[in-house]
């Protein structure tokens, strides 16, 4: 039987605060999301006592998540390297499971080759450990200023809060799967009070985003905390959000959530997609209702192994982005975190599918290939090599086609 994982205490109390908030919505808020096909039929077989309402409230959803392997066994064919898991005395040293039963509705029953599901679900490769894989391979904790390691200011004009380290659907390549699985983010409004000090007093920060976890898993009162606190200082010019909500947990958008978020413009919200397959109408339709509030949205995606490393994947997903007035913003590399060499591909794959897009499709849809270099570099963008170097006075250019062009160069004067 598969050990049971301790829930740390500060995740329990945030679990009640969220279970506990007054729901003082509108009373047309629940029954004004979609159910898609997947997902009413998963509700009627495995949750046959809950109502549509409670399937479209979002503290039903993370109260009823899937948080161990047997649990997931009950609806889906397990393989031998998920199973694998249990016999490995699967404990706290990797990240926990939970997958909302929204999301889990979309995951294949048969196939465990299906890209949503190898997102979400462990197996034995978490456990091989491959050289270079580091917890914490972006080197945050070194820069940050707060005795909480909850803000992080590495780029001179901005800061990365770290609301929460809670997440409703862990995904198993994380960046920060070291803050999840331990709940080393501190939780709240007294902790944040340090790192909000940091930011009034730092009058060259102009921008913040606000990642975890997933803050917009916070109940709205401390959502309104924050947004509002920020607000207030001078010289915070944006407001940004990471999330992968509207993906997991698109009942969270409800029109109390969009209410506040629309106070506190300029605000933009970065999501995080993995597939096309994730685009379903429950998440078109909270993605253009955040649109409509008046909040640009872009797309962050992890490029992953045998699940969206394929030039005709992404181009099919940077489409069904900007249907829903999503930008495709980023595509990362993935991070070496320990147990990811799964989900790793050659850094060539990367700038193939990127040249595969340029002249392909219109600009907009082509996000910006980058590595979050090791160590503490930062975000690095990688190219093809359209640049081709000097000739004479001009510069040698390779378009979408491979046909090279010439370019008549200024020539830079010595003063």
């Amino acid at each position: 039987m598969l050990p049971e994982i301790e829930e740390p205490p500060s995740l329990k109390i945030f679990l009640n605060n969220i279970s506990s908030e007054n729901i003082d919505i509108h009373s047309n808020d629940l029954s004004d999301f979609l159910i898609n096909d997947k997902s009413l039929f998963f509700l009627k077989n495995f949750f046959p006592s809950a109502k549509i309402e409670d399937w479209n409230n979002w503290r039903w959803q993370i109260k009823n998540s899937i948080t161990n392997l047997i649990d997931l066994g009950k609806f889906l064919k397990l393989s031998d390297k998920e199973l694998g898991v249990i016999n490995n005395n699967f404990n706290n040293n990797i990240l926990p499971v939970r997958i909302t039963p929204y999301y889990a509705s979309l995951l294949d029953a048969n196939d465990t080759q299906q890209p949503l599901r190898k997102t979400v679900i462990p197996t034995t490769d978490e456990f091989l450990l491959n050289e270079g894989e580091v917890s914490d391979p972006l080197s945050e904790y070194h820069d940050s200023p707060t005795i909480f390691n909850n803000l992080i200011h590495r780029y001179p004009d901005r800061v990365l809060f770290l609301a929460t380290g809670f997440c409703s659907t862990y995904c198993r390549y994380c960046t920060r799967s070291h803050i999840v699985a331990k709940q080393r983010c501190h939780i709240g409004i007294k902790a944040w009070e340090q790192a909000l000090d940091y930011i009034r007093s730092h009058n060259k920060i102009r921008d913040v985003l606000i990642s975890g976890g997933d803050p917009l898993t916070m109940p709205c009162t401390h959502i309104e905390y924050l947004l509002s606190s920020l607000k207030k200082i001078e010289h915070v010019e944006i407001i940004r959000i990471g999330t992968k909500v509207p993906v997991v947990l698109p009942q969270r958008i409800t029109k109390k959530l969009l209410t506040i978020l629309k106070k506190y413009h300029p605000l933009f919200i970065s999501i995080h997609f993995s597939h096309p397959d994730e685009i379903t109408p429950e998440v078109k339709d909270v993605c253009i209702k955040l649109a409509n509030a008046g909040i640009p949205l872009g797309s962050q995606t992890v490029l992953l192994k045998d699940i969206n490393d394929n030039e005709d994947v992404i181009k099919k997903l940077v489409h069904s982005l900007l249907k829903i007035r999503v930008k495709p913003y980023y595509l990362y590399q993935c991070d070496p975190i320990p147990g990811s060499a799964h989900f790793k591909t050659p850094v060539q794959k990367g700038l193939d599918i990127i040249h595969s897009l340029r002249g392909h499709t219109s600009g907009y849809a082509i996000p910006h290939y980058v590595i979050d270099a090791p160590g503490g570099g930062g975000k690095i963008p990688l190219l093809p090599d359209y640049y081709q170097g000097h000739q004479n006075n001009s510069i040698i250019l390779k378009n979408y086609e491979n046909k090279l062009f010439e370019y008549p160069d200024v020539r830079q004067v010595d003063c």
